[in-house]
């Protein structure tokens, strides 16, 4: 194996070493006797909940290793800076949970809903609000969906042992029920968790099936499998815009969003923003539970946001914005890699857990021979034909100016 070869995996070695002392989600939960101490004073009292001491020192020894190896390969190198940068921020994150400065971290990992998107304009605030205008204009409006119904955890579990059984066969993940998650369900490489208090709806296990199954856990498990750039198995904070950008975007691909599960990406965003500028847990629970009428899923809803922050305001989780923030992005991306003919890009994006922003570094490796293709890839990416389709003519329509076409059915339908 040549030098640089052995540089490479070196690094990947290390930034592996560093993001396995970092667990994120596990480490800004919050016990359950929080919601029920809050629910014990009326709702009245912000919550307090403590954080056990964590040490950034091994994650950033582990980080200088990697620094040390780096300044050969410009591209190489550009990629293993980004990593260590936020695996720095989420070692940092983790040390400062509670305080002001846990925003200046998040902000480093996971960026703000007014930060500008790639089309130099817009923002994952401006697409929240425009969906939120949609919302309005049919809130009234009877959209065909069937009566609202509670599917219970146990359909969901025995619908997705289904799914990863198809896909991954043995060696697919264990399907438990966790009330611990802040979230309905989670996917990981070894396990799915299911909240065993949640409801869910006709369209629920589907989404879930594509946004959990089809990419949070095939590119666990593809990455995972990866014999030398061990990275690529860890899901730090560095890929999770476009690893939720792929899972919302398979969602759409596959047709199986709807209006409410839009609604809650895009109240995500406004609530974080509405904790940037201010408002504190009490102002966010109430106003999720004007929107709600159910004080357990307004407490949850709230909660995300204010993980690991500061209860009375101004340093919010920021992560929640990168699920419509890293739709817009993978949607671009795809769209351009078929523009130019480049549909070798499209099964890298699967080969473990990554950003866009890898991809030259990916495809030089994989060119040297270490990387390894995909084993898993979703149904809408081992045919691409429907895909294909979709993208071409939507840069098509992204290529052509119709404003004016617009503007001619606007004074029709007036």
């Amino acid at each position: 194996m040549s030098a640089e070869k052995e540089r490479i995996i070196a690094i990947s070695n290390a930034l592996d070493e560093a993001a396995s002392n970092i667990n994120i989600l596990r480490n800004i939960a919050w016990p359950n006797e929080v919601e029920q101490e809050f629910f014990k004073n009326k709702a009245q009292k912000l919550p307090v909940v403590e954080y056990r001491p964590f040490d950034p020192n091994p994650v950033l020894d582990e980080l200088k290793k990697a620094r040390r190896l780096l300044g050969v390969n410009d591209v190489i190198d550009k990629w293993a800076s980004r990593i260590a940068d936020k695996l720095e921020s989420s070692a940092l994150l983790l040390s400062s949970r509670g305080t002001q400065d846990f925003f200046r971290h998040s902000k480093n990992m996971y960026g703000c809903p007014k930060d500008i998107l790639p089309d130099g304009e817009s923002t994952a605030l401006d697409l929240a609000k425009h969906f939120g205008e949609l919302f309005e204009n049919v809130k009234n409006f009877d959209l065909g969906a069937p009566p609202k119904a509670c599917v219970m955890p146990s359909t969901l579990a025995a619908e997705m042992e289904k799914a990863v059984t198809g896909m991954f066969g043995d060696e697919g993940p264990k399907i438990v029920m966790d009330d611990t998650i802040s979230s309905n369900a989670i996917a990981g490489r070894r396990r799915i968790a299911i909240n065993p208090a949640a409801c869910f709806t006709d369209k629920d296990i589907q989404q879930l099936i594509e946004h959990e199954v089809y990419i949070h856990v095939a590119t666990s498990i593809n990455g995972h499998n990866q014999k030398n750039i061990r990275i690529l198995g860890a899901g730090h904070a560095g890929t999770t815009e476009t690893q939720e950008g792929l899972a919302v975007f398979s969602e759409f691909i596959t047709g199986c969003i709807d209006l409410d599960r839009t609604r809650r990406l895009s109240d995500r965003v406004l609530a974080t923003q509405m904790v940037i500028e201010g408002a504190d847990f009490i102002d966010l629970y109430r106003n999720y539970l004007e929107k709600t009428d159910d004080e357990g899923k307004a407490f949850d809803s709230a909660k995300r946001v204010f993980r690991g922050g500061d209860i009375k305001g101004r340093a919010p989780f920021t992560k929640d914005i990168v699920y419509l923030e890293g739709l817009v992005r993978v949607q671009n991306f795809l769209s351009a890699a078929v523009a130019v003919g480049k549909f070798e890009y499209l099964d890298l994006l699967f080969c473990g857990k990554l950003d866009l922003s890898d991809i030259p570094a990916l495809k030089m490796m994989s060119e040297m021979g270490l990387i390894e293709a995909p084993q898993y890839l979703p149904p809408w990416i081992r045919d691409k034909r429907f895909l294909l389709t979709h993208l071409t003519y939507s840069s098509f329509l992204s290529g052509t100016d119709s404003s004016v076409l617009n503007k001619h059915y606007k004074e029709i339908l007036a």
